[in-house]
């Protein structure tokens, strides 16, 4: 168990007086939680301190070679005015495995459970309540060496953020348009893509900005060997109803193990609907639209939640997906995940850790 030494802020900053005006992760709490890695000596030195900025050498790794991981999550206050985490454990454990990816040590799940806990509870009072909001919470680990040589870093930096935050999407849960590219990757089998790191974003980066000028929300990645195969989307993972039956690409390695994607999974499974993970290609969708099967789209995500898709871009394709609108399973989802996470639906799985 951590022994955290908290010291609380002198001078607080004022809470955002409109929550309905929060947007995602620009305002950020008083505190952060820090740790230090040392080789020989491990994780030490935990603590809360006032949010402030880093002091860095300007030859430290993480600047140079990208030996970084970060998460999401959130925390909830609910209705009983009791504090929610969703999952931390699963974050934890996806921490570990992105660390060992990475040649990044190994952080004690209890201990990434306990530190995320401990530094909601200081900055408790920064949790909106206004519908759709939450306190995003952003852990993440660079590598501190100033050390100009490609190897892993032997000191590292362990730090967790805050921020209150409304949707990710400025639309909330309108459906968004999706663009499948054709021209870019963001990963293949065997590198990084199933690690939480910031060299896939970066990577992603030249096909956002073309969607986002073409009219779209949002990239839907394929395969970077055939380019056929759906993968995942830049925030999110995608699952598609065909046919009656849920579909979401199978993890290969080069998609992100998504935790709201393991919940989705669960629920739709416990609602007694087939669910498939396997390969999915662009050339199915297209046909499963034409012919009427293609029911149902939605992407799921921490920062999201659940997001429906009301088309879809692929070359000079474009795809309407049912009516355009929010379907029936991606608002079950959507309503069921979202109460479980506020504490005013059943929670069947446990899934929900309250802060005492």
């Amino acid at each position: 168990m951590l022994d955290i030494k908290i010291t609380k802020t002198t001078a607080p900053k004022a809470r955002p007086a409109d929550e309905s005006k929060l947007g995602f992760g620009k305002v950020f709490t008083d505190h952060m939680f820090l740790m230090n890695y040392t080789e020989g000596q491990g994780w030490h030195d935990a603590r809360i301190v006032p949010y402030e900025n880093f002091s860095l050498s300007p030859a430290s790794m993480v600047f140079h070679y990208g030996q970084e991981m970060f998460e999401g999550l959130k925390a909830y206050r609910g209705k009983d005015g009791k504090t929610r985490l969703f999952r931390p454990i699963m974050n934890a454990r996806r921490t570990n495995a992105t660390n060992e990816r990475l040649c990044i040590p190994e952080l004690p799940e209890e201990d990434f459970v306990q530190a995320v806990s401990a530094v909601v509870k200081v900055d408790e009072d920064w949790i909106p309540t206004a519908p759709g909001t939450s306190l995003y919470i952003r852990p993440f680990i660079i590598a501190t060496d100033d050390f100009l040589g490609v190897a892993p870093s032997k000191t590292y930096l362990f730090c967790i953020i805050l921020s209150p935050s409304g949707a990710y999407y400025a639309s909330g849960l309108a459906p968004v348009g999706i663009w499948i590219e054709d021209e870019y990757v963001r990963a293949v089998r065997g590198g990084i893509g199933l690690a939480k790191t910031g060299g896939n974003y970066a990577a992603s980066l030249a096909a956002q900005v073309k969607a986002h000028d073409g009219g779209y929300s949002q990239v839907l990645w394929l395969d970077g060997v055939e380019r056929k195969y759906i993968e995942e989307v830049g925030a999110m993972n995608i699952f598609f109803k065909i046919d009656g039956k849920i579909v979401t690409p199978m993890l290969n390695g080069s998609i992100l193990p998504g935790i709201t994607r393991d919940s989705v999974i669960h629920l739709c499974k416990s609602w007694g609907m087939t669910v498939e993970e396997r390969k999915v290609s662009v050339d199915e969708l297209i046909e499963a639209q034409k012919n009427g099967k293609l029911e149902e789209v939605f992407g799921s995500g921490t920062a999201a939640v659940i997001s429906p898709v009301g088309k879809l871009r692929y070359m000079d394709d474009v795809m309407t997906i049912g009516d355009g609108g929010i379907g029936p399973v991606s608002q079950k989802l959507y309503d069921t995940v979202t109460g479980i996470q506020n504490g005013t639906a059943e929670d069947p799985f446990g899934w929900a850790l309250v802060l005492d």
